[in-house]
């Protein structure tokens, strides 16, 4: 069958390759359909196009992924609208983090005709083939579906436990000269760059998280460098960015895939990587193989350096741990993603404060920081306890009314006024834009002496990024 993958855009210059429907590509691909992506994201096509594109051509399916979040949301109204008003509408599905907590409210909001519940690549050549017999997905796991007027949610699909068992994303599909440019933090101006997944899920349940699938399945450290090794020589890639929930979920998972790039390093594979990681995990010996091997940048989500908020937020870290964890993280000479959230149950103003000082404190400016409000998105438990406290009535409520940008106010979970969390949000992210605009001048400052006072022949001109 004929399939059609949207990527929708998110306004940004330059976009992260769409693993989602990446995955799914590999998937169709071994089925024997054919797949063609339609680049929203790549050419900053309006919504409308799609319309025009569908009345141009003809496709059995047409498919859309998305996260949750209040742009994701937008975009797909508009991209479904664009499909439905189509004269050669094909057969529509969505799937993704966000449609999955509420399939009956993306069903009626979007007028898909499916949605694929969780992980899609064992579900979707069942959709195919129910699809291609026009035959009844009664029996078909892991999908919500239109019985006339109502809404069926089936059972959802076991876990794909064996990720190795899977195909790889059909990369050729996509416009990898444009996805391999992706920047992430370090990244040299010679560096192409890939996201890639090393396993999936998380052992920790964070209250905020609406990634909730159970456990952790990593795949073969030596599968997942062959990956590794044919983005390289395939596409030129030089930096992996895994985008797991957590790489690190524990040391001997993150020292095996340590060793399996230290073997493919000494046979000539030149490729730094970064990933998620967890600061309980942090010693300076695991950093030390972590460097040695090529990690450029850990991303930490630390949230909050209150101990009570962090344990509200069931992070399982304390603010010791914290501190200890990001300075052998820099001692090791590897970057740290600072990241925090503000909002959560028991933050207050001095809570806050602790999270400023501690993101001056410890900034190498390899990325920009700044303090957003915590959001209880759907499928998470802080949206359960939104709903069961009255402060938030549904889907409907959030899409349409609360979550109107990630950096406002969706639910207050604190006991200040909406004002006065603004005024939170205000004063943190003032200090820590003056902090880094601050370091920004500083670092031009000594181009501009090493420029003129040691005439630095290597200078290429100042740069906006500089």
């Amino acid at each position: 069958m004929r399939v059609l993958m949207v990527v929708y855009d998110n306004d940004s210059y330059i976009h992260i390759f769409p693993m989602g429907l990446g995955a799914l590509s590999g998937v169709l691909k071994a089925e024997g359909h054919d797949v063609v992506v339609w680049s929203q994201d790549v050419h900053h096509y309006p919504d409308e196009a799609l319309k025009t594109y569908l009345d141009d051509h003809h496709f059995d399916a047409v498919m859309i992924s998305v996260i949750a979040g209040y742009s994701q949301y937008a975009r797909l109204m508009g991209l479904s609208k664009a499909i439905n008003e189509s004269k050669n509408r094909p057969f529509y599905m969505i799937g993704g983090y966000g449609p999955t907590p509420e399939p009956e409210f993306f069903m009626q909001r979007t007028g898909a005709d499916l949605i694929c519940l969780g992980e899609g690549e064992t579900t979707i050549p069942e959709i195919m083939t129910t699809l291609e017999n026009k035959g009844s997905f009664a029996d078909v796991l892991g999908v919500a579906y239109w019985e006339g007027d109502k809404v069926v949610v089936n059972q959802r699909r076991a876990q794909i436990e064996d990720l190795d068992a899977l195909p790889i994303a059909d990369y050729h599909k996509f416009d990898m000269q444009h996805y391999r440019l992706y920047r992430p933090p370090n990244s040299a101006t010679s560096d192409f760059a890939m996201p890639l997944m090393s396993g999936r899920g998380c052992t920790f349940r964070c209250t905020f998280c609406y990634r909730m699938d159970t456990g952790y399945r990593a795949r073969d450290p030596e599968a997942l460098l062959d990956e590794v090794e044919y983005l390289n020589k395939e596409f030129g890639i030089t930096y992996i960015s895994f985008q797991d929930d957590l790489l690190m979920t524990s040391v001997e998972h993150t020292e095996q895939v340590c060793e399996a790039f230290a073997k493919r390093r000494k046979k000539g594979l030149d490729v730094k990587w970064n990933c998620n990681g967890r600061l309980n995990y942090c010693t300076p010996e695991l950093l030390k193989l972590m460097k040695e091997t090529g990690c450029a940048f850990i991303n930490y989500g630390i949230e909050s350096m209150d101990n009570t908020v962090l344990k509200f937020m069931k992070k399982g870290l304390r603010d010791e741990q914290v501190i200890k964890g990001i300075e052998a993280t820099l001692d090791a000479g590897i970057s740290p993603g600072l990241n925090m959230l503000f909002g959560n149950i028991g933050d207050t103003r001095e809570s806050m404060k602790k999270s400023v000082d501690f993101l001056l404190k410890y900034d190498d400016f390899a990325q920009l920081r700044t303090i957003r409000p915590v959001t209880p998105y759907p499928g998470s438990p802080l949206y359960y306890r939104a709903i069961e406290q009255g402060l938030l009535e549904g889907p409907a409520d959030f899409y349409d009314n609360k979550h109107l940008n990630s950096d406002l106010i969706c639910v207050n979970f604190t006991e200040l006024t909406d004002e006065e969390y603004y005024d939170c949000l205000h004063e943190a992210n003032t200090a820590l834009l003056d902090n880094y605009h601050r370091g920004a001048r500083e670092r031009v400052q000594r181009q501009l002496d090493d420029l003129y006072r040691n005439q630095d022949t290597s200078f290429r001109g100042f740069r906006h990024s500089a």
